[in-house]
């Protein structure tokens, strides 16, 4: 069944029977590329296919490759594993088969190997990441991959969190999906990007709650500042805000947002403290 067109004329992303339908378009020279070494290339583009990232990819203004990993297999079957050396639960990637698929992947993007062990992914990074030219990702299963393969070509180890998976392309769309919004013209309005957690224009601290239509819900107002019209009060309520929830969910955070506080804009970002706190303090007082 074909999907009608919305009237406002923005290109209808859907869902497809071939996963892999969007990868199946010419890829566009110069657009950021994300190469992506797996056992299950059919698990892409999955939800990458799909909303902004997916009307991007489809607009060319990133590419999605994929490598089988398992079309570099050894033997009549394939096979990409084998037991791990000095004995051990479960099954390690070869090394011969893994270089086989970086060097058809080819040179000139940093390679990456989605792994528990590695440095956690930050914004800062997928900024960096987004400013590049693309990032050839490792997809790993079972056991992991024999270290010798990543030792000779230098691989970065990112991850997504203190937790194991089953494998690494969920991990991989996670970085891919962080990297391309940040890549512009992919957000509707990339000034969304200047508040949100983590930024620059946040000063790297989580972002202070959001708030819409209508004014009371459930009797629960939203706050007054942010209806007053006061561009400069809200700036600070926000401000205010983004260092409280800072402060109370992510410690170090905040200590390394203190710790590279300079004295200047630490006197004038606690003036705005003071003044959004008395908004707090004000609309916390009991009503009469």
């Amino acid at each position: 069944m074909t999907e009608t067109p919305k009237s406002h004329g923005r290109l209808t992303i859907r869902p497809s029977l071939r996963p892999r339908e969007l990868m199946a378009e010419p890829q566009v020279r110069g657009a950021w590329t994300a190469r992506i070494i797996t056992l299950f290339p059919e698990a892409f583009p999955g939800i990458l296919g799909l909303s902004l990232t997916g009307k991007a990819l489809a607009q060319g203004l990133w590419n999605l490759e994929t490598i089988p990993l398992r079309e570099f297999g050894i033997g009549k079957h394939r096979n990409v594993d084998d037991t791990p050396a000095g004995g051990g639960a479960g099954m390690v990637i070869r090394p011969d088969v893994l270089d086989a698929a970086l060097r058809e992947a080819g040179p000139g993007l940093p390679v990456i190997y989605m792994s528990p062990r590695g440095k956690p992914l930050t914004q800062a990074r997928a900024r960096a990441l987004a400013q590049g030219p693309g990032v050839t990702l490792i997809c790993g299963r079972f056991e992991g991959i024999d270290q010798r393969v990543l030792d000779a070509h230098d691989i970065e180890e990112v991850s997504i969190g203190d937790y194991i998976l089953t494998g690494g392309e969920i991990a991989a769309q996670v970085l891919i999906d962080a990297t391309v919004r940040l890549i512009p013209r992919v957000l509707g309005n990339q000034d969304s990007l200047a508040e949100e957690s983590f930024s620059i224009g946040n000063r790297g601290l989580l972002e202070a709650p959001q708030f819409t239509k209508p004014a009371r819900w459930e009797g629960r107002d939203i706050p007054p500042v942010l209806l007053s019209g006061n561009h400069a009060a809200i700036a600070a309520w926000r401000a205010s805000e983004a260092e409280r929830l800072t402060k109370e969910r992510r410690p170090d955070l905040w200590r390394a947002y203190q710790d590279g506080m300079d004295p200047a804009k630490d006197r004038q970002l606690s003036g705005a403290s003071d003044q959004s706190r008395a908004h707090r303090e004000h609309q916390e007082e009991p009503r009469r």
